[in-house]
């Protein structure tokens, strides 16, 4: 049992670190659109990152306790944020040619594809159906709320 979690482990660190493409052809389009969303998603977080990071008043700190002057504390908060914006991108794109995370997105296309998708006029009509149901519930709510409110007032209750 230990053996086998230790090759696990081994076989998730030697896939991290290698840079071939597991199954180039196979699932391309759901595996670059998920790389595409992780990454924006790391991108989005490291420059988060920085926000907070020059919201906080350490860069006095920094500057004079560690650096001494040498480096200005933006010029630091722009390093981490490229690293971790950098790590984050080579993350993602290794998750998607991660073997047992590539083959589900293959298979995911691969489902994708069986799928009877409706024409426009099928759904533009749904989408119609859709909106008026919407409407009427919210009529309906709106009444219902407001019959329940009088019926509070007569009986003397105050909202």
């Amino acid at each position: 049992m230990a053996k086998e979690n230790s090759l696990a482990a081994g076989s998730f660190w030697a896939q991290l670190f290698q840079l071939k493409i597991y199954k180039k052809t196979q699932g391309r389009v759901t595996r670059q659109v998920t790389f595409a969303v992780v990454a924006l998603i790391c991108c989005l977080a490291a420059f988060r990152l920085g926000g907070v990071m020059s919201s906080y008043h350490w860069d006095g700190k920094l500057a004079d306790g560690v650096l001494k002057g040498a480096v200005s504390a933006a010029t630091v908060r722009r390093v981490v944020v490229l690293l971790v914006a950098a790590c984050g991108v080579f993350l993602s794109y290794r998750l998607v040619n991660y073997t047992r995370f590539a083959d589900f997105l293959i298979s995911v296309e691969a489902e994708m594809t069986k799928v009877s998708w409706p024409s426009r006029t099928e759904l533009v009509r749904s989408s119609i159906v859709v909106i008026v149901v919407m409407f009427v519930m919210a009529v309906a709510l709106a009444a219902a709320d407001v019959g329940w409110l009088l019926v509070l007032r007569w009986l003397g209750i105050r909202l």
